[in-house]
């Protein structure tokens, strides 16, 4: 007879406030066998609070490949194994990827065990479209490399969201008011289900001049959500977008600018305002 397969659970856990915690989430975490968790005295502290006491191994980025061939084994025994991030909904900017692919590629059924993210909450309160969304994570951290990232985005269509840390959101928003124009909407939230959640919204230029006037939006957990550019009534700005960085390597933002207007229909005004913003994203 064949050995019993055991199983993987992804569980979401709370991103701030533990009344968040399902109970069936709870009953996964209490059942299984092996907890994997980004931290595990983070995750040790959780399951205290819950009155659970459970096997721990760590999972993080820098080992996760390193811990697959473990955590497979055990399950190809017959053991549960949750999966569970530092907060919220593992995979999502978090580990875990590697594992679950690995343990479907085994024939191990992989179980989602739903609950909170902060990317939907954030969406769910922002006012801004989401029948269609894209999450972009994390930005890059240097600031060239962060222009040319929304420099792609600048003609998304689809609302955009990103995690953001606090040191760095003022100049992000910087970024993007540059990037994206001074009249994109843009919700900021912070600490969403904790003591001091707040929401900022407001039009980039709002948020961006908010950003360098008040400290205490670079605090704490922050999620950031920008409307998706508006569809041009004349010409290809999905061209446009894909000519400019091309042009721009040969060519000075001006003359860039003007053949890229050409190319696409789209206008000269606004191929040159994309042409500046990305030109400033040069190092």
């Amino acid at each position: 007879m064949a050995a019993h397969r055991g199983r993987l659970d992804v569980v979401a856990t709370p991103i701030g406030n533990l009344a968040d915690l399902s109970p069936r989430a709870r009953e996964a975490l209490a059942g299984a066998d092996l907890v994997a968790a980004e931290d595990t005295r983070r995750t040790g502290l959780l399951l205290g609070s819950l009155g659970l006491s459970r096997p721990l191994v760590s999972l993080h980025e820098h080992n996760e490949e390193a811990r697959i061939g473990r955590l497979l084994g055990a399950m190809q025994a017959g053991q549960v194994v949750a999966l569970v991030s530092d907060a919220g909904t593992p995979l999502l900017s978090d580990p875990g990827f590697a594992l679950v692919r690995a343990a479907a590629a085994a024939g191990i059924e992989v179980r989602p065990i739903p609950g909170v993210s902060a990317i939907t909450a954030a969406l769910s309160i922002a006012g801004l479209p989401t029948d269609r969304f894209a999450f972009e994570g994390f930005l890059p951290a240097r600031a060239a490399e962060r222009r040319r990232v929304l420099g792609q985005l600048a003609t998304e269509a689809r609302t955009l969201v990103w995690f953001e840390a606090p040191h760095r959101i003022a100049q992000t928003l910087a970024d993007l008011l540059a990037v994206f124009g001074p009249q994109r909407r843009a919700v900021l939230t912070r600490e969403l289900t904790k003591t001091y959640e707040s929401t900022y919204r407001g039009t980039l230029a709002e948020l961006a001049a908010l950003a360098r006037a008040d400290a205490d939006l670079a605090r704490g957990e922050l999620t950031l959500i920008v409307e998706g550019a508006a569809r041009a009534a004349d010409g290809d700005a999905q061209l446009l977008a894909r000519a400019l960085p091309l042009l721009l390597k040969d060519l000075p933002p001006a003359r860039a600018a003007a053949i890229a207007a050409q190319l696409s229909g789209v206008p000269r005004a606004e191929a040159y305002r994309q042409a500046l913003a990305l030109g400033a994203g040069n190092p």
